[in-house]
């Protein structure tokens, strides 16, 4: 045999022996716990022609229901089933074969520590204060340069470039939020977005499981879980479900075509979610709602696909379990198959009965916006399980209510329009109410600066009925107005949250004179509603606004407190003979926010531009 003909029969035989080998790259979730209500797991198996392995598992208590391929021959999705009284913890082998080649993976199995019985979730008697990792305060200088993502730098002097702030920065916050009166956090999504621009808010996931790097991957995300926990803080995620980054690993080998809904030219979605319910809607109007992407870098996911909608359902499991999170905000909730997202509620809720689940829902119609709610069955087939919303109508409501005059339906009379439309919820008390968020312009802003509006708009956020929810730096009179094309404006550093910051608002002596008064007015009310029973969980009682001035009670068998607001210019008087239902057997009150006894209830004086808050006493 010439040398030619036999380097040519050794590459032939190297590349024979090399097709035979076996290297599974990714297998999610990376790790399960024995214990799960639900007993099933699909594991995702990634490889260079993993699929066509034979899979086989031999494990006490662990039976392999079934091996699927898909047109792309990397995946093999595992089906097991796992049987709570026999299965173990420990490592459970995976064998995976192809011809003469073998290899065995070690899937482990964790003892299961949550307990879904001690779990209270996130809860009307919580305040969550919202707040974007990057822009919050950075705590850890090693990971603003982490060598190998497609933004690696921290950059200050761009509104899309990564600012720096990471999870130890929010680690080392907590006792500035705990004194604060807040009791719950949710972060802006911390899941991996290794896209090449606008990386920072985190709604493009490039990674399911890992949080970002640059704010400290999820050691640190671990960490900020366990130390809210010992303060009694609860930690909720943002997730989305309807798109990811278009540099997410699966992107770059679609398990099938079907993964995503394929475009031949990019179609966006018409962002309508009212298409959903409207019964003379067309159908090109709804495959767009649906099947549009929502930008340019963020394929839409198709939840139809079985193997997508398993993925995403115990992704979520996974985070509760490895995190112990208290709750869950689903991003642009409307834009999912609703029959997915309804399988997800209904997933979770089995797992977690008590987790804290609200969507986002959008829109400027009460209607559409309670039609995603649990219990509405109009027009669909099903129920959605969905146990609260992000309550726009109420932000829209209070924004009117504090801008516009006095009128039969106009200031503070949209409240109570509002409120009267909570027949249509289940349980409104599980709607999340606020002032603002990272996609609107700041509430200062949008009252005009008018610190008076300012207090009587915290001031029914934090005593009217649901679970308050305020955007960080709120209580420092952080201002501005939203501009699509300047996040920044909203999206802007708490200061003091970097090292060599000229001010640090987290500390009074930074302060002016207004923001300290804001932040005491803020610490006072949120603190007080922190033990107040009324407030946390207590019935609402509200009287048709009259002269300008608006009055309803939070209550129940230990407490009653009294809310009047007054939208007037001028101080009003206010007999109380027409809430007696409320106020019979109470004869003197105390402002929870002054601390000023009051010795007599038969009429209230309210300054001009006003909120008044008072503890009844018998």
């Amino acid at each position: 045999m010439n040398l030619q003909r036999f380097l040519l029969l050794a590459s032939w035989l190297w590349g024979a022996l090399w097709a035979q080998d076996i290297r599974p790259q990714r297998i999610e979730p990376p790790f399960w716990w024995d214990g799960m209500r639900n007993p099933e797991l699909e594991l995702l198996v990634y490889g260079e022609q993993i699929g066509d392995c034979r899979a086989s598992v031999a494990y006490p208590g662990v039976t392999l229901l079934g091996a699927t391929r898909t047109e792309n021959p990397n995946y093999l999705f595992l089906s097991l089933r796992i049987d709570t009284a026999l299965a173990q913890p420990g490592l459970m082998p995976i064998v995976l074969e192809r011809g003469a080649a073998r290899v065995t993976i070690g899937y482990e199995l964790k003892a299961r520590s949550l307990r879904p019985e001690s779990m209270e979730g996130v809860t009307s008697g919580d305040l969550i204060y919202l707040l974007m990792p990057d822009r919050f305060a950075n705590g850890d200088a090693a990971n603003d340069n982490v060598p190998g993502m497609l933004q690696p730098k921290a950059s200050r002097t761009g509104q899309y470039q990564r600012h720096g702030g990471d999870l130890q920065g929010v680690i080392q916050r907590l006792g500035y939020l705990d004194d604060l009166g807040v009791t719950a956090l949710w972060l802006n999504p911390v899941l991996e977005n290794n896209q090449p621009r606008e990386s920072y808010h985190g709604y493009a996931v490039t990674d399911h499981y890992r949080v970002d790097a640059r704010l400290g991957g999820n050691d640190a995300y671990v960490r900020l879980a366990d130390s809210a926990h010992a303060r009694g803080m609860k930690l909720v995620q943002d997730m989305v479900f309807n798109h990811c980054g278009n540099e997410h690993w699966l992107m770059k080998d679609l398990p099938a075509r079907d993964w995503i809904h394929q475009q031949d030219t990019f179609r966006k979605t018409n962002y309508r979610a009212p298409i959903l319910s409207d019964p003379y809607a067309s159908k090109a109007d709804y495959d767009l709602m649906v099947n549009g992407w929502f930008d340019t870098h963020m394929p839409d996911l198709n939840q139809q696909n079985p193997h997508l909608a398993r993925y995403l359902i115990q992704n979520s499991i996974w985070w509760v379990e490895y995190a112990k999170l208290d709750g869950y905000r689903i991003d642009t909730y409307a834009y999912p198959d609703q029959v997915f997202m309804a399988d997800w509620n209904r997933a979770l809720l089995r797992e977690y009965p008590h987790l804290g689940i609200f969507g986002e829902i959008w829109d400027q119609s009460f209607a559409a916006q309670a039609w995603f709610a649990e219990g509405q069955r109009l027009h669909k087939p099903y129920d959605s399980h969905l146990p609260g919303v992000t309550d726009f109508q109420i932000h829209f409501a209070l924004l009117d209510a504090l801008n516009q005059n006095f009128g039969w339906s106009e200031g503070l009379a949209k409240l109570y329009i509002a409120l009267a439309g909570d027949y249509q919820y289940v349980d409104p008390m599980k709607n999340v109410v606020f002032l603002d968020n990272h996609d609107v312009g700041r509430f200062y802003s949008a009252v005009k600066e008018d610190f008076n509006a300012y207090k009587m708009g915290l001031g029914f956020l934090l005593t009217t009925r649901g679970i308050p929810q305020v955007y960080y730096g709120t209580e420092i009179l952080m201002k501005n107005n939203f501009d699509w094309g300047n996040h920044d404006k909203v999206r802007e550093e708490f200061p003091g949250g970097w090292p060599g910051d000229k001010v640090n608002k987290f500390a009074a002596a930074g302060r002016t004179p207004q923001e300290q008064a804001a932040f005491t007015f803020f610490r006072t009310l949120a603190n007080y509603r922190r033990t107040s029973s009324a407030l946390r969980t207590g019935k609402l009682m509200q009287f048709v606004p009259e002269n300008g001035t608006y009055v309803y009670f939070r209550y129940d068998p230990k407490q009653t407190v009294m809310v009047a607001m007054n939208q007037q210019s001028t101080e009003a008087k206010l007999s109380t003979a027409r809430f007696a239902e409320r106020m019979q057997g109470f004869t003197r009150a105390r402002d929870v926010v002054t601390g000023k006894e009051l010795s007599s209830l038969g009429q209230l004086t309210l300054p001009p531009r006003s909120i008044t808050i008072l503890e009844l006493v018998r």
